[in-house]
């Protein structure tokens, strides 16, 4: 069934990789960039979603600078929950069904186990806290309309990222140093994507978690870049890559140490079933190779 969506945070990398996902699907979308609407302002937020009249909103826009959320909580604030919380209420009022995009750092890192939607939220840091602040509001003001799905370590061919950032400095250096006690998933926006049109087919309510299958540390995840990077052609060398603890790389944010999320119920309630995280990894990195010159 046709359905009018409303994209916001077209311009990030997953809100590109949606607006490419859903131009092949049967659905009006109207995609939205932080240009075209600011949902930090109620104001214009009820001006243009009551104009388009959407039946669906999928929420993709975020202040996700990790590090720099620790000096500029107020605009990390204004993105994570004052514009998630008039979302929720603008839907609740127009029944319109919301979907917001949550993180893994709403949790500490200190379970053994991989983290279900029902766990105990305890965030580190300003940015995990700000966007438990904005699940928090999407479920108390449209808890019977809205899906909150958290994912982690977000990847894709598209702007700034983990991968890209890996890509750039294994050209540039001779070695590097990547922290080998962070273990999670990583997650690319392909992935995410199917599932997220999954759920606006279902439209389920609630929280659920999303992310590639498979476990890894942001070492890991590193050493594999660089293999399928010159089995690709997209470096012609390899440099010794070195596993460190966190200890030896501070950051202004705490980063959770462990954070798997559970995917069972998601899979249960969308049927739709992650690809391992290596595959992903393989499909993303020959995109980027498309777009690289020869």
């Amino acid at each position: 069934m046709s359905q009018k969506i409303v994209l916001l945070g077209a311009n990030g990398q997953l809100g590109q990789t949606l607006t490419r996902h859903f131009k092949t699907l049967d659905h009006d979308l109207v995609a939205l960039g932080r240009d075209a609407l600011d949902i930090s302002d109620e104001t214009a937020l009820r001006r243009i979603l009551d104009d388009l009249a959407p039946d669906v909103v999928i929420n993709a826009a975020a202040y996700t600078a990790v590090d720099q959320a620790e000096t500029d909580d107020l605009d990390a604030r204004l993105a994570n929950a004052t514009g998630p919380k008039h979302l929720a209420r603008w839907a609740k009022e127009r029944n319109s069904w919301l979907l917001h995009i949550s993180t893994d750092f709403v949790f500490s890192g200190r379970s053994h186990r991989p983290y279900t939607p029902d766990d105990q939220t305890d965030p580190l840091s300003i940015y995990g806290r700000t966007k438990l602040e904005g699940e928090l509001h999407v479920r108390y003001l449209a808890r019977d309309n809205s899906l909150v799905l958290r994912t982690s370590w977000v990847y894709s061919q598209y702007g700034r990222n983990f991968l890209k950032t890996m890509l750039r400095l294994m050209a540039e250096k001779d070695s590097l140093n990547v922290v080998d006690d962070q273990i999670g998933t990583p997650s690319s926006t392909q992935g995410l994507a199917r599932c997220i049109a999954a759920a606006v087919d279902k439209r389920p309510v609630g929280i659920l978690h999303w992310t590639d299958a498979g476990v890894a540390s942001w070492y890991d995840f590193a050493v594999a870049i660089q293999d399928e990077a010159i089995s690709q052609g997209l470096l012609s060398r390899a440099i010794p890559i070195n596993p460190i603890p966190t200890t030896a790389y501070p950051t202004p944010a705490r980063r959770p140490s462990f954070s798997v999320l559970d995917k069972a119920e998601t899979i249960a309630a969308l049927d739709c079933h992650p690809q391992h995280w290596r595959r992903e990894l393989v499909h993303v990195m020959k995109q980027i190779n498309k777009k690289t010159p020869t």
